[in-house]
């Protein structure tokens, strides 16, 4: 089920709404209150595929009674180690299995077949909607308890409650436990909190529908063209720069919109990444609960800055590596973190600065954009070699196809550069959605509640509604 579905917005939520409000009142405890929201995820969840519910209860089991073996009274420290590896291992193996299995079962038979060997036969296995963030996420929790710097939940249901949390269950932003422990055990629910999220909610379905769903078919267009010529080819790769950004920042907004409705504080999950001077920076304004948890549980683990500069390079090495393979099983998602860690060991060289820092900062910004740019053509593309061929398009060297000046005249159209321009101008613009929702006034409800409801007129004219992020 996605945010930007019919049925989501006029069915499911409404009643969950309706549901919660009604309970509220009743002033039942916030333990029934959580089962409520339990039941409510799991139908959101399992709502396409039922089946998934059990592997998300499955995660979640193994990450509680871990959790109370690790804090459990008199625990010994080689046995706080071993259930916290078992965790591990385990959440690591659902998410490797469900996720990596295809991916290098099909390297290996390509190795063997090279090598005139017998092959695999290989299952075709479903990818889990969502599973890389919730079990960030469960995970985080369990070392947090073995670190002792949370305590264990009180209970399942609170647990539960918390993997589960549909706002943001299957697009993120990944939420640790400490930032709604408090709220998962009290939480307070006011008229104006209501409007807040609701204020959210609205302005990232008008992201979503009116920016990324609009862009996003010109990229689609043009990545799926044959020798694009150079300004088709930079168009749409600008346009998927848009998109993905539009697509799952808005995302996050539902998500931080959703939670605030109910009751709950998710942290930010973007801040003007294009906005960004150097890639390291960029990293520190995008996907900012996957870039704090990585730095949090895995670069100061292996030693973060306080290391030798060789280890230090690896270290941003390795953590970039994964932050690739996180995103999706393809050579495509590894060799785009590599391409950020390259630049990123660069700047490090220069002291954590681009070496275009001596520039005047809006072109410092343009640079970094460029790389960007480069980077998310390898994220869109199929394969290695398409986002080469798509690289080439960009600076000229391919032959141009005879069906090009056709190609223009699709993606150029006076709608197209439209929304493109709007997609420039909030996407550097210092304006921010996340600030401007801080102060509510009738006048800017009103003005919300119009976009909401022209974003929701257009949306029943779209046949294409993906959510990008759903895939990882």
């Amino acid at each position: 089920m996605v945010f930007s579905s019919s049925f989501f917005l006029f069915y499911f939520l409404p009643v969950f709404l309706i549901g919660y409000y009604f309970l509220v009142w009743r002033g039942v405890k916030h333990s029934h209150l959580n089962l409520f929201i339990t039941f409510f995820s799991y139908i959101f969840y399992g709502w396409m595929e039922p089946w998934l519910i059990l592997l998300m209860f499955g995660c979640t089991s193994i990450d509680y009674i871990a959790a109370r073996m690790i804090a459990a009274k008199g625990a010994s420290p080689k046995k706080r180690n071993t259930v916290l590896a078992i965790s591990m291992v385990m959440n690591l193996s659902a998410l490797g299995f469900f996720k990596y299995y295809m991916f290098f079962m099909g390297g290996l038979n390509l190795i063997l077949s090279r090598l005139g060997l017998d092959t695999f036969s290989i299952w075709t296995v479903i990818l889990p909607v969502g599973i890389s963030f919730y079990t960030f996420q469960s995970m985080s929790y369990t070392i947090d308890v073995w670190r002792k710097t949370v305590p264990p939940a009180k209970n399942f249901a609170t647990f539960s409650c918390y993997v589960a949390l549909f706002p943001q269950l299957v697009a993120g932003p990944i939420v640790r436990y400490n930032t709604v422990a408090q709220e998962l055990a009290s939480r307070k629910h006011s008229l104006d909190l209501f409007v807040k999220g609701l204020s959210f909610f609205a302005l990232g379905f008008a992201k979503k529908v009116l920016i990324a769903n609009q862009v996003g078919l010109i990229a689609d267009i043009v990545f799926e063209s044959h020798l694009p010529g150079v300004l088709n080819a930079w168009w749409g790769s600008l346009a998927y720069m848009f998109q993905i950004y539009f697509d799952f920042s808005a995302y996050s907004d539902m998500a931080v919109g959703l939670g605030l409705m109910i009751g709950f504080h998710f942290p930010r999950n973007f801040n003007g990444p294009y906005r960004s001077a150097s890639i390291t920076e960029f990293w520190t304004r995008w996907h900012i609960s996957l870039t704090t948890w990585l730095r949090d549980y895995l670069y100061i683990p292996l030693g973060g800055n306080r290391v030798k500069k060789s280890r230090l390079y690896f270290n941003l090495f390795i953590v970039m590596f994964l932050s690739g393979l996180w995103h999706g099983a393809n050579w495509t998602f590894v060799a785009w973190g590599l391409f950020h860690a390259f630049f990123m060991i660069l700047e490090r060289f220069n002291n954590k600065n681009a070496y275009y820092n001596f520039l005047p900062k809006i072109l410092q910004i343009l640079c970094t954009q460029v790389i960007v740019i480069f980077g998310w053509v390898l994220f869109r593309a199929d394969t290695i070699a398409s986002a080469m061929n798509m690289w080439k398009s960009m600076l000229g060297f391919n032959t141009v196809s005879i069906a090009d000046p056709l190609l223009s005249a699709q993606i150029f159209t006076p709608f197209n550069v439209f929304f493109m321009a709007i997609a420039f101008l909030f996407a550097f613009s210092p304006l921010r959605a996340f600030e401007w929702n801080q102060k509510q006034s009738p006048l800017r409800l009103a003005g919300v509640l119009t976009l909401f409801v022209f974003s929701c007129l257009v949306l029943f004219t779209q046949s294409y509604n993906p959510f990008l992020y759903f895939q990882f």
